[in-house]
């Protein structure tokens, strides 16, 4: 199975973590700072941002990929990728400000909701499946 859905999420979260990452090393070469942050305050946020969206990332792409695999793919699928890649793009934007900011707020409870949903569908795909697995050949002999 190809997994469409999750195959472009997954592209669209790596071109969003080079678009972090190319921020950093924007700062970095402007203040010429090799390793850390070099007291930045802005390099320390960015970084952070970045290393927050490594965090979220991977757990909630492996969701996409399991139950896209489960269920095949769907509109609620596809629009659940995008308002994640969104929800990570108003975070890392919010990252920026000494303060808290409303788009970093959002980007951050958009990211768990998404989660929290794939989590739940995962769950309810795993144990309310109807078919029935097939028994080993060694317990069907003991049956």
């Amino acid at each position: 199975m190809a997994l469409p859905i999750t195959l472009t999420f997954a592209a669209a979260c790596a071109l969003l973590n080079l678009w972090l990452a190319i921020r950093c090393v924007r700062l970095r070469a402007k203040d010429k700072v090799l390793h850390g942050d070099g007291g930045s305050g802005l390099l320390a946020r960015r970084m952070r941002a970045q290393a927050n969206f490594i965090e979220y990332t991977p757990i909630v792409l492996t969701l996409f990929a399991l139950v896209e695999l489960a269920v095949g793919g769907s509109l609620w699928l596809s629009i659940a990728a995008l308002v994640y890649v969104l929800a990570r793009v108003a975070h890392g934007f919010g990252m920026d400000a000494d303060k808290p900011t409303i788009w970093r707020a959002v980007g951050a409870l958009i990211t768990w909701l998404v989660m929290v949903s794939l989590a739940i569908t995962a769950l309810t795909i795993a144990y309310t499946a109807t078919r029935e697995l097939p028994v080993p050949p060694a317990l069907a002999a003991q049956v």
